[in-house]
């Protein structure tokens, strides 16, 4: 009997059981057939596994990066990448994470029911890296057990209802309807631009109104545009370090190819770490989907931020490329002050870059969508540096959380727990 409950035990200690455990709970009430409970469960698991696959691409190109980068300019240098920092962290954090995750599912389900909040957050990959955020400032500052996953279910479950009502404003005039809600954790970002938009814009003149070249719609395709971003980077960071310090970190192959081949791995780690989270959360969010509609009649799905990319495909391409820009100034100022630099990553300035150009574009046009998305750009350049430090064990490694929510939270979470 003992060895059962042990066994028991170390099968709930492994975080893609326990995982896998949300949306067999999940389906199990929505009384799913055994074919759909097995296959929603096994997915799930293996889902969380690739995610481990994928990170040991992205630490094995991070590390490289950041040894070459650091001898290239006196400073260390970090890409902020939401996909890469959780891998990394899912080995000491996942089980809390997973739980965190779960039980803020429920606390999100009864604010939408019980408050006029009526959002269902389904961004399932969003309350993942938040729960694995709020896990990591917890347990960093020293809360364990049964308090860290109700502070932490509580505080994510809330931040589900309340994000999507602070961005409300805006999207209902992105979307045209205020049935529908923003779930995504770059809420601040979209409501600054947003904002700027609506100041210093002008209405008269749409990012519709422009033809877009066609060299650059290779940018719509991440693992391309990742992968390209990275090249330049690493080339860069070699070419100043010189030939033969990469050739040391490389163990003698020449640095011309180790570079080529460690971009490559990297946007190859991004793409299996995408792949693994789209089918975990693929099975977790149908799962709680069915029991919310139940529970919360009326509601407003919360969705993720590519559901505003059709209502102005022009304005995520130059909100794209303004964030992009506001990164890359960013980074010049904080090499030239010797400060932690964060690189531009092109995941989170195309998605939340693209998407705030979207918002700049309905509240001010052109002239919104670019001021709009280069300000959230510097805020998303910044916020990582800040956060690093309350990250701590975590703070060390060469990557860290994008967006702006999750700096806000976390230099406010982690303030409100010193």
């Amino acid at each position: 009997m003992v060895n059962f409950f042990e066994f028991m035990l170390g099968l709930l200690k492994e975080p893609a059981i326990m995982v896998g455990m949300i949306a067999f709970i999940g389906l199990v009430a929505q009384k799913a057939d055994v074919s759909t409970i097995l296959k929603g469960t096994i997915k799930t698991v293996m889902g969380f596994l690739i995610l481990g696959f994928g990170a040991g691409a992205l630490v094995g190109a991070l590390n490289n990066f950041s040894v070459v980068f650091t001898e290239a300019f006196g400073v260390q240098g970090v890409i902020p990448n939401n996909e890469a920092i959780v891998a990394l962290a899912q080995q000491a954090f996942g089980y809390e994470m997973a739980l965190i995750m779960f039980f803020a599912f429920v606390v999100n389900i009864v604010l939408a029911r019980v408050t006029p909040l009526k959002y269902i957050f389904l961004t399932g990959h969003h309350t993942m890296f938040m729960s694995m955020l709020v896990a990591v400032i917890l347990s960093t500052a020293g809360i364990t057990g049964t308090a860290l996953i109700a502070i932490g279910a509580t505080t994510v479950g809330s931040l589900m209802v309340i994000m999507p009502a602070i961005g409300q404003r805006y999207t209902e005039k992105v979307m045209g309807t205020d049935q529908l809600a923003i779930g995504h954790f770059s809420t601040l970002s979209y409501v600054v631009s947003g904002y700027i938009g609506g100041k210093f814009g002008d209405t008269s003149k749409s990012t519709e109104d422009i033809q877009m070249p066609k060299s650059l719609m290779f940018l719509r395709d991440t693992p391309v545009a990742v992968a390209t971003t990275m090249a330049i980077f690493f080339s860069l960071a070699s070419i100043f370090a010189g030939g033969e310090f990469v050739e040391t970190v490389s163990g003698g192959q020449n640095w011309v190819v180790f570079t080529f081949m460690q971009s490559l791995t990297f946007a190859g780690g991004v793409y299996i770490v995408l792949q693994g989270v789209k089918m975990l959360i693929a099975e977790i969010v149908p799962a709680f989907k069915g029991i919310s509609d139940t529970l919360v009649p009326g509601a407003k799905p919360a969705l993720d931020c590519p559901m505003v990319f059709p209502m102005a495909p022009n304005a995520v391409l130059i909100g794209f490329l303004c964030s992009f820009a506001a990164g890359l100034l960013t980074m010049g100022i904080q090499g030239a002050l010797g400060w932690t630099v964060i690189v531009a990553g092109v995941v989170p300035h195309f998605f939340v870059g693209g998407a705030a150009g979207v918002y700049g574009n309905a509240t001010g046009g052109l002239r919104g969508a670019v001021l709009g998305s280069f300000a959230q750009g510097l805020c998303i350049s910044v916020l990582p540096m800040l956060l690093l430090p309350v990250l701590g064990g975590l703070g060390l490694e060469a990557t860290t959380f994008a967006d702006f929510d999750f700096g806000v939270v976390g230099l406010v979470l982690g303030w409100m727990v010193s």
